[in-house]
């Protein structure tokens, strides 16, 4: 069974999404543990309930950026997660972890990549008048908000929307296409080919995964 590690911020939606789903039997997983740069998340509150151990590292102690995130890798490491799962974490990390969990560290991020990388995605998304709106669950790369797709969900964008409503809407889509896109990966089905996802066991073993999305 792969064991994964968890990184949040904050209350970690999706990461209550992760170990629901563990729970239920959809994600054959051992979350090894969750991991705040934050003392005040929410979620490790949530974590601890759950029997899974917990521990922060205050980004604020930490004279650089490198300095922190070798700690955070060493107190990564400690767990020997197979998977790093970004679900929250509010941070930029430096090239030099990226590269240390090539191919193991993936991200949700609510908008559908390539459009609106970086922060305020809901906001942009009704400014610029799209249609469509989503999130996508993407392995991470150096490049802020850019990486090889693994799974995308895309849902309409009403008239009558607000960015807290269209924010929910992405959001309910967000926590079923995560636990999804960490069971592949527990399947060993996901294969990345000239940078991009294949899913083994598809139909064509095709790179075009989109879950549906609805109002």
């Amino acid at each position: 069974m792969k064991r994964i590690v968890i990184l949040i911020s904050g209350r970690g939606s999706n990461m209550e999404a992760l170990i629901a789903a563990r729970d239920a039997g959809r994600l054959p997983v051992a979350i090894a543990a969750v991991i705040s740069n934050r003392p005040d998340a929410g979620g490790l509150e949530t974590a601890a309930s759950a029997g899974i151990a917990t521990a922060v590292l205050d980004h604020k102690a930490f004279a650089s950026r490198e300095a922190f995130d070798a700690a955070l890798a060493e107190c990564i490491d400690g767990y020997a997660p197979d998977l790093v799962v970004l679900a929250g974490f509010m941070r930029i990390l430096s090239d030099g972890f990226v590269r240390h969990y090539e191919g193991r560290l993936i991200n949700i991020h609510p908008s559908l990549l390539p459009s609106f990388p970086g922060l305020h995605t809901h906001r942009r998304a009704l400014e610029e008048g799209v249609r469509i709106h989503g999130c996508t669950v993407h392995f991470v790369t150096p490049a802020l908000d850019h990486g090889p797709v693994i799974i995308q969900a895309a849902v309409p964008v009403l008239d009558d929307d607000s960015e807290a409503s269209l924010a929910a809407r992405v959001l309910a889509q967000e926590h079923i296409v995560y636990p999804q896109a960490v069971r592949w990966f527990a399947e060993d089905r996901l294969r990345l080919v000239d940078c991009r996802v294949r899913l083994a066991g598809s139909a064509g073993d095709g790179a075009v995964l989109i879950a549906p999305g609805g109002a």
